[in-house]
């Protein structure tokens, strides 16, 4: 979801990498429906691995709860955004939490741009 809000929001202003330390094998469908209501199109994604080539090139790292799982690479600006997983919940309980993340990719991206 925060990689849905950031390509919207900055479109290509900034480039995304969206990434996990334990991927699932499919976009959560209650996020995908959620995304959907706000009117950004997520149901092509796929969930990838989190590589170190993807930490290197990254200015800006987000962590959602990886913990010693994520590797830190110094000269990174890590931010650790402690939210709630969506896997398993329904519509109802995912709408807070992808509100909660746009509102952050919100003022992540009037930082970087």
């Amino acid at each position: 979801m925060a990689a849905g809000f950031l390509e919207h929001l900055a479109g290509d202003r900034i480039q995304v990498l969206s990434a996990g330390s334990e991927p699932a094998d499919a976009i959560n469908p209650a996020a995908v429906q959620a995304m959907a209501e706000v009117g950004i199109d997520v149901s092509n994604e796929k969930p990838r691995l989190l590589d170190d080539t993807a930490l290197t090139q990254a200015d800006v790292v987000i962590t959602m709860g990886c913990g010693d799982s994520c590797p830190v690479f110094p000269g990174k600006r890590y931010e650790e955004w402690a939210l709630e997983d969506p896997a398993g919940k329904s519509i109802e309980q995912v709408r807070p939490i992808r509100d909660e993340i746009g509102r952050r990719v919100g003022r992540l991206v009037s930082q970087l741009t």
